[in-house]
């Protein structure tokens, strides 16, 4: 009854249109009265939430990543991804999931990676015969990798809904492989459409003008290697290098590219501040959740039923998957991860599943959920950029998520995917 009681008014508040966090929060409180925990203690927790050194990771991940959008990187990865596939027959779409891999691995989010992305390849890719809904459907795919990749930022909130138990360099780390192989999985079947269906070749670029591109891409592309480097390296902590990531993304974007003007600055800055203030509130109230779930036992139910069932892992695995692909359909990313984390860890640690390697099935199952209907929002994203309607973008979709789906099965059922990186670099 006790869970019946706090699940369901989290339900009620979200049908009624509650804001995700604030039906978080309302649920807690309601769960704890349910349960006679004083309120108080419901407080503590909240601000406990946002207590954590290492949740500036997230603010300056976001900001860096904003920076770096606004001021022509998008532009400027596609020269670049260009010159490595743009030749080959279906480049456009090649071209498209590279530059995609490069602008996720300095956003750390999907949804700036198709509005950026996107804008640049949908209509650059029509203009050379492909179909509009196509282009859509391969922005918004390719933009998953970015949930993946570091610095992923929902790879910093799966961190702190574990309560530190896996650190944010491991997921960083363990995250690459399996990113590059989404994006790889990608590219074969685009190659495979634009060999059936004749779509163009683009033209080798010569050296010289290869050259000047990658010249001046490169200062947009060390922020990778700031990112990466410093992590694996262990000169920086992830937040050290968020934070010396977020300056240099200053310094490229207004004294090297400057194709950003210095009085829309503070429109960024205000766009930036709404969003971290949102993942911050939603970060504090499921905390809260998360210490009502806990009080109640309901973690613990959750892993006896989750083992009654089989005590297979195998089939344990595919019910979890099942389960996050549906609510992955129904509510965004980060609520999903700060709520579930805590109920679904003990039963993967039960099965002695790998947390980190929890944490990239949780990653792609809700990746894949971003560009799902009905609230997929990357897939809103996507359609926007695109002018095209949502039924038309998940049409063209279907292809794509029979390949996601085979990604998903790989990285469930293959650790060493996730795993071998992390353990072969010691930071796990």
């Amino acid at each position: 009854m006790d869970a019946l009681i706090l699940i369901g008014s989290l339900a009620l508040l979200l049908l009624l249109g509650f804001p995700v966090a604030f039906s978080v929060g309302l649920s807690a409180f309601i769960g704890a009265w349910w349960i006679d925990l004083p309120w108080e203690a419901v407080v503590i927790q909240i601000t406990n939430g946002v207590n954590k050194f290492s949740l500036l990771t997230i603010p300056f991940f976001i900001l860096a990543g904003a920076i770096m959008a606004e001021g022509g990187i998008a532009r400027r990865l596609v020269n670049f991804a260009y010159i490595f596939v743009g030749f080959i027959r279906g480049g456009l779409s090649l071209v498209n999931i590279v530059a995609s891999t490069f602008f996720g691995a300095i956003s750390g989010s999907s949804v700036a990676d198709t509005a950026s992305i996107g804008s640049v390849m949908i209509p650059e890719m029509e203009a050379k015969g492909y179909p509009r809904d196509f282009a859509a459907a391969v922005t918004a795919s390719g933009s998953v990798q970015a949930v993946l990749t570091p610095p992923s930022h929902n790879s910093v909130i799966y961190s702190l809904a574990t309560g530190g138990v896996v650190s944010i360099s491991s997921l960083f780390v363990a995250g690459i492989f399996p990113g590059l192989l989404l994006g790889l999985c990608l590219m074969i079947m685009c190659i495979g459409f634009a060999r059936k269906r004749g779509y163009p070749k683009g033209e080798r670029i010569p050296f010289k003008q290869a050259l000047k591109i990658f010249l001046d891409a490169f200062w947009g592309l060390f922020t990778i290697v700031i990112i990466l480097g410093g992590i694996l390296t262990g000169i920086f902590t992830a937040t050290e290098s968020a934070a010396i990531a977020c300056l240099w993304a200053f310094l490229v974007t207004m004294f090297i590219y400057r194709d950003f003007k210095w009085n829309q600055l503070h429109i960024l800055l205000f766009r930036t501040i709404k969003t971290v203030t949102i993942v911050m509130v939603l970060i504090a109230f499921a905390a809260s959740f998360g210490a009502v779930m806990t009080f109640m036992q309901l973690p613990q139910m959750i892993t006896d039923t989750f083992t009654s069932i089989s005590d297979n892992k195998y089939v344990i695995l595919m019910c979890i998957n099942v389960l996050l692909l549906v609510i992955g359909t129904l509510m965004d990313m980060a609520p999903i991860i700060l709520i579930l984390t805590p109920v679904l860890l003990p039963v993967t640690n039960a099965l002695g599943i790998d947390p980190v390697h929890f944490g990239m099935i949780m990653m792609t199952n809700l990746g894949i959920g971003l560009i799902t209907p009905p609230v997929g929002s990357v897939l809103f994203v996507a359609s926007a950029v695109s002018k095209q309607k949502i039924e038309q973008v998940v049409r063209a979709m279907l292809p794509f998520y029979c390949v996601l789906f085979i990604v998903l099965l790989l990285i469930t059922y293959i650790p060493a995917i996730s795993l071998w990186l992390p353990r072969a670099m010691g930071v796990i």
